[in-house]
């Protein structure tokens, strides 16, 4: 994966570093997509519950394979292809039994390779699934589950990947990538590398158009409005009296900045061993 820029020809092109995406196939495959209709931030009712969105290009939903359930079936990669709906590329797998599904593609994941899904110990190769307590500690994982059977739900993004420490009684102690140690049941199932397409992080947009394409619409500062507008507005240029900038906080006044907003009283704090800050949850 490589990251271009371009001769300043533009406005745009000036500062922007685009991907020059490695994939295989550009059209996906047909059975595994589905449309939908987007709901530009607004829930059931037609209110705007997440702001600063709407626009954007037309896309295809595809559905990916969380579970990783056919197990002890041998799947051969077909393709490696673009998401639009998410920041890593897709693997087209195709089982021995002739079905086919997308999973999240693993860094060094090529065409022509062959995984495995288990509930026992398989080799350790790039892309297998597993339980975690059949992998040795320090192995990087991805995809890997919070409840058994549920499906994969952490380190899903492109790059990421989280470090399995060790194995006590029925628990498994995992480091997040954002340093969180947490425990997750040995039962969970895993997979061996971490995501692709990890130089996600380095592109620039160079230009605010580009945003739009994704459905993301303008962001007016606080401090800027007027008091009648948002709580942090008012005062003279920047003020830092009237102007809001000691408490930033949201328009219906919930603190901005260093306010832990996880529920003290959810059952899963006690799964929580260190908190991403580097200090020890407090029960």
């Amino acid at each position: 994966m490589a990251i271009i820029s371009f001769r300043p020809t533009t406005p745009s092109l000036r500062f922007a570093e685009l991907q020059k995406r490695d994939i295989t196939q550009k059209r996906p495959e047909k059975k595994l997509t589905t449309s939908y209709s987007k709901s530009a931030g607004r829930n059931c009712y037609g209110r705007v519950t997440s702001r600063r969105r709407g626009g954007g290009h037309k896309r295809l939903r595809r559905i990916v394979d969380f579970r990783r359930n056919k197990f002890d079936i041998p799947a051969n990669v077909q393709a490696i292809e673009y998401d639009p709906g998410r920041t890593s590329h897709i693997a087209l797998v195709a089982y021995a039994d002739g079905e086919k599904r997308y999973i999240i593609a693993p860094e060094g994941l090529k065409v022509g390779d062959k995984i495995f899904s288990s509930q026992n110990m398989i080799s350790f190769d790039i892309g297998n699934t597993m339980p975690l307590e059949f992998i040795p500690p320090s192995t990087r994982l991805h995809a890997v589950e919070l409840l058994p059977g549920k499906g994969a739900q952490l380190a899903r993004s492109a790059g990421n990947s989280l470090e399995l420490i060790n194995i006590e009684g029925s628990h498994a102690q995992l480091k997040m990538p954002s340093g969180e140690i947490r425990l997750v049941s040995k039962k969970c199932l895993a997979t061996i590398g971490s995501v692709s397409n990890a130089e996600h992080s380095k592109v620039v947009i160079g230009k605010a158009g580009r945003n739009r394409w994704k459905g993301k619409r303008p962001r007016v500062r606080g401090v800027v409005m007027n008091p009648v507008d948002h709580p942090n507005g008012g005062g003279e240029a920047k003020s830092k009296g009237g102007g809001g900038r000691q408490m930033l906080v949201s328009p219906w006044g919930q603190l901005a900045k260093g306010f832990p907003t996880r529920r003290k009283s959810k059952e899963s704090n006690s799964l929580i061993l260190v908190r991403r800050n580097g200090r020890k949850f407090k029960r």
